[in-house]
């Protein structure tokens, strides 16, 4: 399981004006999933969980309501909330997929972390991604030319950040960028 890091006070507003939930690991319904049918009282059974609190379902839906305004697919993963954590639960999306997914919901204000497991790397990339956090005053050449060696390859790190990025020249302090390695 991989744990990525991002600036909790950048990024999209999704949630409104309350911080992450409090610490309750709950999951979030997969879009156009049927709800999961109740569960049935049996005799004798073992305590159950607590059922999600209203805020933490809010939150849920609004990150996965932005994985769907962006044109991600996120029917094979489920996402759970915990405090300003999100996780990522695959199931069977690919690896450039959950990249993606990793960055889109990271660069949600509110969230600090996520933790995924991604599946293995092709043969000659890089096992764990490599992902670019933009600081004050820079520019998708910029970073270009520091990690791809050249400012005109910029277009490369637009394409591999899309759908999340709709124009290069609108990028922000505190957003992560997914740098591809060839």
């Amino acid at each position: 399981m991989g744990l990525w890091d991002f600036v909790k006070e950048a990024g999209k507003s999704v949630f409104g004006e309350a911080e992450a939930a409090e610490p309750k690991m709950q999951p979030a319904p997969t879009a156009g999933a049927a709800p999961a049918p109740a569960p049935q009282a049996a005799p004798q059974a073992a305590p159950q969980a607590p059922a999600h609190d209203a805020d933490t379902q809010r939150k849920l839906d609004a990150l996965n309501a932005e994985v769907k305004a962006i044109g991600l697919d996120a029917s094979k993963v489920r996402l759970y909330l915990t405090g300003d954590m999100v996780r990522i639960e695959n199931k069977g999306a690919d690896r450039e997929t959950m990249e993606k997914l990793i960055l889109a919901v990271g660069n949600i204000k509110g969230i600090a972390k996520v933790e995924a497991d991604l599946p293995p790397a092709p043969a000659g990339a890089a096992a764990q991604p490599v992902f670019h956090t933009v600081q004050k005053g820079e520019t998708l050449s910029a970073i270009a030319k520091h990690h791809l060696g050249d400012a005109n390859r910029y277009r490369e790190i637009f394409e591999a950040n899309r759908p999340m990025l709709s124009d290069p020249d609108k990028i922000y302090p505190g957003q992560s960028l997914r740098i591809p390695v060839k």
